[in-house]
């Protein structure tokens, strides 16, 4: 028996509403699941949320936030949390300042908690109404809790608490094609730590979302995640790709 389960409502893409775009509200949430069972047992349902609020024009505040449960033969193997938050000081503008708030947890990973905050700024390379490609560099502190105190980092063997200063590189695009038929986005983050070892993450994302119908979409999307890092015999790369359809509620 197999049964799988896409319920889309007001879209499942993430960090692709623009915080720049001059609409008051935007916001996009839903679910996607799979359930097999047979000679394979499985079930896998992922949750996200996206909201950019531009009540007062100089101030907007945008949460993006994903979760991830799956099992495999009745095991789970997956249970994950990402939430990123901004607040962001007239982004209309070339170049604008922000805060920023990160919390994620990650089963495979063995992380029982993560939280990055700090300060940072965007400059707008190009804003037109069909593109938007950005740059931004920001100052984090961050504090993890592993479930292990081994690593494959000597340096952070019989702790499971690891607290570093990181610099972060990043960029984001968004373009509209086929009169606004089709949109492609991509974006991507490179976080060195300030630490005695190498100790960095790279984060990319691409995907595109192809109009069908009265706002109805259909998407793909590409994740890669590398994580330099990492507890014993866990691997340093994750990749995923999903695809579905998406709706978007835009005010």
């Amino acid at each position: 028996m197999i049964f799988m389960a896409m319920l889309l409502t007001r879209g499942i893409a993430f960090s692709q509403l623009n915080e720049s775009d001059t609409a008051r509200y935007q916001f996009r949430v839903g679910t996607t699941g799979a359930w097999q069972e047979g000679n394979v047992t499985l079930f896998s349902i992922r949750n996200r949320m996206e909201l950019v609020s531009n009540g007062k024009k100089s101030l907007v505040f945008k949460s993006q936030s994903n979760n991830l449960y799956q099992e495999f033969g009745y095991k789970k193997v997956d249970h994950d949390l990402y939430s990123r938050n901004f607040l962001y000081y007239r982004p209309s503008n070339t170049y604008y300042p922000f805060i920023m708030i990160f919390c994620q947890s990650n089963f495979r990973r063995q992380i029982t908690y993560r939280w990055f905050a700090g300060v940072g700024g965007t400059y707008q390379i190009y804003q037109k109404s069909n593109s938007n490609i950005k740059i931004s560099f920001a100052i984090v502190e961050e504090d993890t809790k592993f479930k292990t105190n081994n690593f494959n980092e000597n340096h952070y063997d019989g702790r499971n608490h690891i607290s570093v200063w990181r610099s972060t590189a990043y960029f984001s695009g968004l373009h509209y094609l086929l009169g606004r038929k089709m949109k492609v986005f991509y974006n991507g983050n490179w976080q060195p730590a300030f630490d005695k070892v190498a100790n960095h993450r790279i984060q990319m994302d691409c995907g595109a979302e192809i109009a069908v119908w009265n706002g109805l979409h259909i998407q793909f999307e590409y994740l890669y995640n590398y994580e330099q890092v990492v507890a014993q015999k866990v691997k340093e790369v994750d990749k995923i790709l999903t695809f579905g359809i998406s709706y978007q509620l835009k005010k």
